[in-house]
This record gives structure tokens, sequence and C-alpha cells, in this order.
């Protein structure tokens, strides 16, 4: 059995020793530091999210991850999440075609529909097609996906996009590129994401992980269903690690709390409480403490959910980039090892 431990950022704005907030430009070139570390110390898959607003430095996942490409060995690269309902399909495989090329096949996609709107407006969509525009760039998406290795030409017709008769589209692949759905609590997505035959991606960022499992039945379900193998169930979730629990609270709460009231302002939320935090740490989905710690935490939701793959957000609001080295550091040489010897799996 193994167990792929990875790491995904969002390239939130941070602040830097100053108070300042750094430019968006270095909060980019800092990403790219951070993954070369992830690189050196053994971690699996680096996932750059994509957003399109100022809080959020990065608008083109796959324009970093390529930098970071040139400056990595073994890293899996990929999003977290691309937001395909607003983006051209065929542009997107193309995109991360190419990736996977200069990273010698190292290159991953994660598709999802986003939680933020921002791309609807920015690029003429409009959120009442919010669906038919997933589930139609999806199956453009996975028809260039299957053609991938070979180039051969593909057609679809719809409502969202021009149609596409007998196009060829490259750069071809050495082998499919690796897809993941992402899904955010949406039973409907889970067998969407059964349905085309892609590895299911669960964004848990509140609440018992274990409410998940029903999804995670779900999924295994319906590929039984439709006769297919078994594929991964991967799991992203928000977290911090530094030397002490204590430590790692106390260092992570303001950025967190600023992130979260700041977000919560816009959807309508209250104000995060202490009370919350800590819940969010002792049976939530916040993954927050010593390397012992967060460990015990990472292998309790495999265990409980039976995933191949977690990821850790470790970007928090303002949190500075050199406590995210930090964390990133920990959770490479001591964290890593722990959730294995405590799972008895080994690396991918």
């Amino acid at each position: 059995m193994t167990l792929e431990l990875g790491l995904d950022t969002f390239g939130d704005v941070t602040r830097s020793a100053d108070d300042r907030l750094v430019p968006h430009a270095q909060v980019i070139r800092d990403i790219v530091s951070e993954a070369v570390l992830a690189d050196e110390l053994g971690v699996d898959f680096i996932g750059v999210g994509e957003h399109h607003r100022a809080d959020f430095a990065v608008s083109s996942p796959e324009m970093v991850l390529a930098a970071i490409a040139g400056r990595t060995r073994r890293i899996r690269l990929g999003s977290a999440v691309t937001v395909l309902s607003s983006d051209d399909p065929v542009r997107v495989y193309q995109r991360f075609a190419t990736l996977d090329a200069v990273s010698n096949g190292r290159a991953e996609v994660i598709l999802g529909r986003g939680s933020f709107t921002e791309s609807f407006p920015l690029f003429g969509y409009s959120l009442g097609q919010y669906e038919q525009l997933f589930e139609e760039k999806l199956a453009i998406f996975a028809a260039l996906r299957e053609a991938g290795p070979t180039g051969a030409p593909i057609t679809w017709r719809g409502t969202t996009r021009a149609p596409l008769s007998n196009q060829r589209v490259y750069p071809t692949t050495a082998a499919p590129l690796t897809t993941w759905i992402g899904v955010g609590g949406s039973p409907e997505s889970v067998l969407r994401a059964a349905r085309y035959g892609l590895p299911l991606m669960l964004a848990i960022i509140g609440g018992d992980p274990r409410r998940f499992r029903p999804y995670v039945d779900l999924y295994h379900e319906a590929l039984a269903e439709r006769g297919a193998a078994a594929l991964p169930i991967g799991v992203h979730s928000p977290g911090y690690v530094a030397a002490t629990d204590a430590e790692a609270r106390e260092e992570l709460w303001p950025a967190y709390r600023e992130m979260r009231d700041r977000i919560g302002a816009e959807r309508g939320w209250g104000p995060m409480t202490t009370a919350e935090f800590d819940r969010e740490i002792a049976e939530g989905s916040l993954y927050v403490g010593s390397p012992e710690t967060v460990a015990q935490k990472i292998a309790a939701t495999a265990r409980a959910l039976g995933i191949a793959r977690f990821d850790m957000k470790y970007s928090a609001g303002t949190l500075a980039h050199d406590k995210m080295m930090r964390c990133i550091e920990l959770y490479g040489r001591e964290v890593i090892p722990r959730v294995r010897a405590l799972l008895h799996v080994h690396a991918a």
C-alpha cells in the first residue's frame, strides 16, 4: 500500500517582516522557492490554486508550475484547482500537456468549479450556466485526455462553446494526462467523477473529515456499477506545522482569522472565534500542531477514508513566507515519515 503526501498553496498574499503586504510578483517567486524546498525534502506533490482576486497572487497556476518544473527533479506538479467552467478546455489541456512535457511527465490537473466566482464575469460567463459550463467543458477535456497520447481527432457539439469537428489538438502526451476531479461535497460531483473514470479529490476544509465517508462509498459504488477498476481518492485540507502544538496555534491564528473573516464577510458568516478555531483543530479539518500531532491526524483521516493522497494547504492568508518555509521543512522531514510509519505504508 502506498500513500502520497503533498502540499497545496493558493498563493495567498503574505505580510513582510515590517507588516506590509508583499507584492504579487514576490509572492509568486516565494511559491517557487517553497516548491523547490518541498522537492528537496521528498514531498510527493505541490498544488497551486487559481484565483482572480487581490488576496491571492496566482491566476495562472500552470505558469508558476512551469517555473517550478525547471528547478525541481521529482515532485509532481498540479493545480489546486483549475476553474474549468470559466476557461477553454482545449487551452487548459494544451497548457497542462505542455507542462507535462517540460516536467518530464510530472504534470497533474485537478479540475473543479472553484469556490469563488470572480472568474465568471472576468471572462464573460454567466453564473446561471454554472452547472452546464462545467459539464460540457469536462466532456471536452475528457475526450482530449483520452486522445492525448495519439493526437486522435475529436468531435463535440454543445451550447457553451464552438463545436469541434474532427479536430486534432497538440501537443500529444506520452500517457493520458493525470486528471482529478475536485469535489467540495456534492454527490452529483462524486458521480460525475466516477462517470468519467477520473480520480476524486475531496476538498475538506471544515468539520469532521469522517463525514465524507458516504461520498467515498458512493464513488466506489458508482465505479463498481460501471465495471470500472478502483481509482485513487485524495483529500485537500488546511494545516500548519510548528515545533509544538502551542507554537503552531499561536503563529497560525492571526493570519487564519484574518483570511477567514475577510472571506466570511463576503459570504455572510460571523467572525471566527478562538473556540471555533480550537474545535476545528481538535475535531475538524485543520491539521495544526507539532509534527507528531499533525501526523497522527493525517493518519486518522487516511484510515477513515481509505485515501491514496493527502495534500495539506500550508498557506493561510498573510502568514509569512519564512513561517511557511519552516512548516514545509517540518512536514517533509518529520510529518511524512511519521504518517507512513503509523500506517505502515510506503512512498508512491
